[in-house]
């Protein structure tokens, strides 16, 4: 063999038993420097509620930054986006809403594909329902419902922006109640909430109205859950309402980018799931009216395709449209 040849092969042998070890070192290792934590919204309304305790839970727990950055804008897609084209070393992640991967592909061509997301875990269910404004009249959702029907098209309705999981929530009321409700989107929940305070939206499905309820500003006219919210026992469900299989809750995760290494999820995983069974995560959830998961990383891909499922399935029966 000749001598250039043979420091060839030993130059690039000497370079795949280091490269493997290396890049093994940095997953174990991780996180070595802070990580972005991308909200998909504007800051102040839900996603926010659920994504900076979890920011701050992390920080502390592995000793390293979880920095959170808002990113809003296109219903979600825009900071979608941004994590998905990220270098997928785990130094990005999204923490998000299920909307912007479960409903949104479903009504528009999304820049990113939803199904190489990495799941890594639950961080909240929202536990909210249809609020309106005290100042239109209707007390309950029976009388909603008659004033809608009465008044077809009066009724306007804000959500946090177009393909949210608020706005499909507005859909399928409409298509089982054969009601018309306008539908305003804004960039974040936040911004509807100042909208429908002054009664300029009368009617919103967000978890930034709770307080107002309690101030008697807004009536809760439902609860979108298996159960009844513990604050509010007096108020039904939707299924008890008769509208069985509609009580989903708007769900939040951590996911990774494309090509994230899954021992990167399984570690970050780890902590979450011994974060989510203390005392001190629950009561903040709690207090925002969340409650929390415990999934796997698997249960929580499971979860995420059976919504992505049964949103399309509405989309398609409801001829659900963008404009």
């Amino acid at each position: 063999m000749r001598r250039r040849e043979f420091l060839t092969m030993a130059g690039a042998a000497a370079v795949t038993s280091f490269s493997i070890p290396r890049a093994t070192a940095q997953v174990a290792n991780w996180p070595e420097r802070p990580v972005r934590c991308i909200i998909p919204y504007a800051p102040g309304g839900g996603s926010d509620l659920i994504g900076r305790p979890w920011a701050e839970a992390l920080s502390q727990t592995f000793g390293q930054q979880f920095v959170v950055e808002n990113r809003g804008g296109a219903g979600g897609m825009i900071g979608t986006e941004a994590v998905a084209k990220a270098p997928p070393d785990g130094y990005t992640l999204l923490a998000t809403p299920g909307a912007t991967l479960t409903v949104l592909p479903h009504l528009r061509k999304a820049p990113y594909d939803a199904t190489k997301f990495v799941p890594c875990g639950r961080t909240g269910d929202f536990v909210t329902g249809f609020s309106i404004n005290a100042q239109v009249g209707p007390k309950t959702f029976a009388e909603m419902l008659d004033y809608a029907k009465k008044n077809p098209g009066k009724l306007s309705y804000g959500s946090a922006g177009l393909a949210t999981a608020t706005h499909l929530r507005l859909e399928m009321l409409k298509f089982k109640a054969g009601i018309d409700i306008l539908h305003v989107p804004y960039r974040g929940s936040a911004d509807a909430l100042n909208d429908l305070l002054p009664n300029n939206v009368q009617m919103m499905n967000e978890i930034n109205n709770i307080p107002h309820v309690k101030a008697g500003k807004l009536h809760l006219l439902n609860i979108n859950d298996t159960q009844r919210h513990w604050d509010f026992p007096d108020i039904p469900t939707l299924t008890e309402l008769g509208y069985p299989d509609s009580d989903v809750p708007i769900w939040y995760s951590i996911q990774g980018p494309p090509g994230m290494p899954q021992e990167i999820a399984e570690k970050l995983n780890a902590a979450m799931v011994k974060l989510a069974q203390t005392d001190d995560m629950k009561s903040k959830l709690r207090a925002v009216s969340a409650s929390l998961p415990v999934q796997s990383t698997k249960q929580v891909a499971e979860f995420f395709a059976a919504d992505s499922q049964r949103n399309a399935d509405l989309i398609k029966a409801a001829k659900v449209k963008l404009e």
